[in-house]
């Protein structure tokens, strides 16, 4: 499995890199802004409205209050002689101003509360819809490198992309870059980016500086000429010192707000970009059907697994024949090892019939039937998988034991534990099943993991275990504690073994040997060493080994 992923890695980086330069010219593309909207509900769209009634009411409140003022403004004038009803016409405005601050205060309160409410509320429904979106894809979505592109969000200023960029790498990898003593290394590059973003910013500043002095300048000798402008009119009675007050602040609050309205437009523009990504995921409908409702489920399974005349390639390299007319038998209840070389497609074997992938041509077959037509959820349901890198999520012990089967008791965890060979070390960690195991199980051993991985698969015992290199990554004295509880877990059901240690495989059924996407040899342990197989007369090499 190791040595195949690899090869599909080493396979993708390198398209990927030949790919940059048309990635980098393509033009981005946006959704209609309206479609931005696309998850809305009724509640959603009934805030909508009353946030805008409320934006338009909260925006009216600044030329209602400069028409009030001026008017004010002229009874100040009017009344100079008559001081009681000069002071009844500022009692009057006043209580004008009382009651226009309660309206700015609802309405205000109205815009910025719906807004935001309706706001998280659609996220909420598109992260949602987005997930389930990347969850239902096929495997072979996230093997080239396109879509992963597609999932994971980039930074748009390049400045701050480059910065991020090593700063995150060096910080994501911080065991490799202490293991490596690379500290220097590391802030020497950060540092290197930070003095090319220095320069850009000092350019980008001069540039700013300058226009925004002659904006506020050219916006000052403006508002000199418009008020020297009112004097003319006033002089002239042609209108009164109210009116051109109103008229002036008008113009000049008015050109502000619009002027500063501008710079949030960028935000839908991005808007429509992102969104444009995100429905291109939503949309996209996978291959292999997820839908709880499609497929049947069998009465009863009894655990023989058929390849008839399977031919397939990785959607990542489709031109790569990884199997072509394949056939294997492995019957029920029995222990069947799948040896080969790197890229024989051995741990391809688990992938279909885990249905990760589906066969280009031919079947696989369950108790006679396509797993095609299967329920998916029901199938993998069946499905014990192993792998040699155990999948832990960054929680605790029992948490991760759990996903085997979610309503078990903790008296069902213990036991699958105990059977795993795990039970003793969990109760000497100092919060037991309730310890965290870190990112990717990392404040636990190898062999650690491998047994929680192993306990997991126990306590949802399934009816077909799959067993990929489960032990060849472990030193000698986890294996035989691994593999002494791999052997309890494989009694009573079906078990495909992928190895390249042969001396993990002596106890099994039977042996097919793979190479080149066939089936070359098959029988047991003595059977293969009496005839002499390839697999023993040129044994299979060790990870790292060449």
């Amino acid at each position: 499995m190791a040595a195949e992923t690899v090869d599909t890695t080493t396979t993708t980086n390198t398209s990927s890199k030949a790919s940059l330069p048309g990635r980098e010219k393509k033009k981005e593309q946006s959704l209609p802004f309206y479609h931005l909207f696309s998850f809305a509900d009724k509640y959603d769209w009934l805030l909508m409205i009353s946030g805008s009634l409320g934006a338009i009411i909260h925006g009216s409140s600044m030329p209602f209050f400069f028409l009030l003022f001026g008017e004010m403004v002229n009874g100040f004038g009017k009344n100079q002689s008559d001081l009681p009803k000069m002071t009844h016409e500022v009692s009057k405005y006043a209580l004008y101003f009382v009651y226009l601050g309660l309206v700015v205060c609802i309405s205000s309160y109205a815009e910025i509360a719906c807004w935001m409410y309706t706001g998280e509320r659609q996220v909420g429904t598109l992260r949602k819809k987005y997930l389930e979106a990347v969850l239902k894809q096929d495997v072979g979505f996230f093997d080239t490198d396109a879509r992963t592109g597609d999932i994971v969000f980039s930074v748009s200023t390049d400045t701050l992309l480059v910065q991020d960029a090593i700063s995150e790498k060096a910080i994501a990898q911080v065991r490799a870059v202490y293991s490596y003593v690379g500290e220097s290394k590391a802030l020497n590059s950060y540092s290197d980016a930070i003095q090319n973003t220095l320069k850009l910013g000092y350019k980008a500043g001069m540039a700013k500086g300058l226009g925004l002095g002659c904006t506020y300048g050219i916006a000052c000798m403006s508002w000199a000429l418009v008020f020297w402008y009112a004097g003319v009119f006033i002089r002239n009675g042609q209108s009164d010192g109210g009116k051109a007050f109103t008229a002036i602040f008008s113009a000049i609050v008015g050109g502000m707000s619009l002027g500063q309205s501008f710079s949030n437009l960028g935000a839908f523009s991005k808007g429509k970009v992102a969104g444009y990504k995100l429905m291109e995921i939503i949309k996209q409908k996978p291959s292999i059907i997820q839908d709880p409702s499609d497929g049947k489920c069998l009465p009863g399974v009894n655990g023989n697994i058929e390849f008839k005349d399977v031919t397939f390639s990785y959607p990542s390299r489709p031109d790569v024949m990884i199997f072509r007319d394949f056939s294997i038998f492995f019957p029920a209840g029995k222990t069947v090892a799948v040896v080969g070389g790197s890229g024989s497609g051995k741990s391809t074997v688990v992938s279909l019939i885990e249905r990760f992938y589906d066969p280009n041509q031919g079947q696989v077959l369950l108790d006679n039937v396509d797993l095609k037509t299967l329920q998916l959820r029901w199938l993998r349901d069946q499905i014990g998988l192993v792998n040699q890198e155990p999948a832990l999520f960054a929680t605790t012990i029992l948490e991760n034991i759990l996903y085997g089967k979610p309503d078990a008791t903790m008296d069902g965890v213990e036991a699958a534990a105990s059977a795993a060979n795990a039970h003793s070390f969990i109760t000497l960690l100092p919060n037991g099943y309730n310890t965290q195991v870190g990112e990717r199980g990392v404040q636990l051993s190898g062999g650690q993991k491998q047994r929680i991985a192993i306990a997991r698969a126990m306590l949802k015992n399934p009816k077909i275990l799959l067993l990929d290199e489960a032990t060849s990554a472990l030193d000698a004295g986890s294996e035989s504690i691994v593999q002494e509880a791999l052997d309890r877990l494989m009694v009573g059901r079906t078990t495909i073994v992928v190895a390249h240690r042969l001396s993990t495989i002596r106890n099994v059924d039977t042996i097919a040997v793979i190479q080149q996407g066939q089936v070359v040899e098959t029988g047991t342990h003595e059977e293969l060493i009496a005839k002499g197989s390839i697999c023993f007369i040129n044994p299979i090499p060790r990870n790292g080994e060449k």
